[in-house]
């Protein structure tokens, strides 16, 4: 009995040193687990660091919801001042037409409904409001022309209906000339920007948001990307950024919706020419006939005045090269009216210079 006892004794007690033992080795003790983490930090970050620019700026972005005409689409856009008007990009309510229904979702979760105030394809802008929502802070507005490249910049906006989505990168470029939309086919809903270019990754649904300066101050309005398989669209398709993202420079989105909210449409700066957009050499060429049947210099105008004649080839505008007729449509259209242009042109050989006040035209 005693022999029988012990053996017990040791199989049982060789069982619990098993036991500890592996306790022991996988968790260097007998007690609970507890991994060792930091403890519980201040929220609040640096105001000019990307948490700290967001955290500032999150409040005052919104997503839009467009339906109507069997259409439908999201975009994003920003509290312009405390009575309601936000801007956006024109192709984002586009679907919404005269009838159809916007709905703003704030960062908060709140809801409203919204109406267009003005709208204008050629420069891809719009202003919508909102009524009966108080407390809106309206996000600062920066100055485009001071924005160098490789400067920061902080992107805010719904990519794929994900709101609130904050990306980073840096100014690429200045004055990068592009077009975009023509999906109607008559040239109505064509875009003409001198865009600043930017790493930070935009998608569908990011367009009308910010792009802020390393202050939380508006530089640009996020409004195209180019896609992997090299086209220009609004929305990008559905593809992913490159890291190719463009913006409207905040100083002419000011202008415009400056104009948009006190008359409902924006002046469009016009030298009074018809080009011929079929030329492919170097420059953009004024046609030999007006595209509505009248001269393709405007009599009277700002390039008749000008001495500017058909068959002209514009190659510079201010000192700076002009490869096509968009390029200098996007140049023209980066100027108010009212400006002064230099332009540098060739006729029969022989190159020129011409200066001329801009006129004015309204827009669609």
């Amino acid at each position: 009995a005693l022999v029988g006892g012990a053996l017990v004794i040791a199989l049982v007690s060789g069982v619990a040193g098993g036991v500890v033992g592996v306790q022991l080795e996988r968790n260097g003790g007998i007690g609970a687990v507890e991994l060792p983490q930091a403890g519980v930090e201040a929220p609040d970050r640096d105001p000019d660091s990307v948490a700290g620019i967001a955290a500032q700026a999150l409040p005052s972005v919104v997503t839009l919801h467009v339906s109507g005409g069997g259409s439908a689409g999201t975009g994003t856009g920003f509290v312009l001042d405390d009575r309601g008007h936000i801007l956006t990009n024109d192709h984002v309510v586009e679907p919404a037409g005269k009838n159809g229904d916007i709905t703003v979702t704030f960062h908060s979760g709140d809801t409203a409904e919204a109406t267009v105030v003005g709208r204008d394809s050629g420069y891809d802008l719009a202003v919508v409001r909102v009524k009966g929502v108080r407390g809106l802070t309206p996000l600062p507005l920066g100055n485009s022309d001071n924005v160098q490249v490789g400067d920061p910049v902080v992107a805010i906006g719904a990519p794929f209906d994900l709101a609130g989505t904050v990306t980073s990168g840096i100014i690429s470029a200045r004055e990068r000339p592009i077009t975009a939309g023509g999906e109607d086919g008559d040239g109505s809903d064509v875009s003409y920007v001198d865009a600043l270019q930017t790493d930070a990754p935009i998608n569908p649904g990011n367009s009308g948001g910010p792009l802020l300066d390393g202050k939380g101050r508006v530089v640009g309005i996020n409004s195209a990307i180019r896609s992997a398989d090299g086209g220009l669209d609004p929305e990008g398709g559905q593809s992913g950024s490159i890291g190719l993202g463009f913006a409207i420079p905040i100083n002419q989105g000011k202008r415009v919706a400056e104009e948009l909210i006190e008359h409902g449409k924006a002046a469009h700066p016009v030298i009074g020419i018809t080009l011929d957009m079929a030329y492919s050499g170097d420059g953009a060429r004024v046609a030999a006939e007006g595209g509505d049947g009248g001269p393709p210099v405007s009599t009277g105008g700002p390039g008749a005045k000008a001495g500017i004649r058909p068959g002209d080839v514009i190659t510079e505008v201010d000192g700076r090269p002009v490869r096509s007729g968009e390029e200098l449509i996007v140049k023209t259209r980066a100027h108010r009216p009212g400006d002064r242009l230099e332009l540098t042109l060739e006729r029969n050989g022989e190159e020129r210079t011409v200066s001329l006040v801009l006129g004015s035209s309204d827009g669609d």
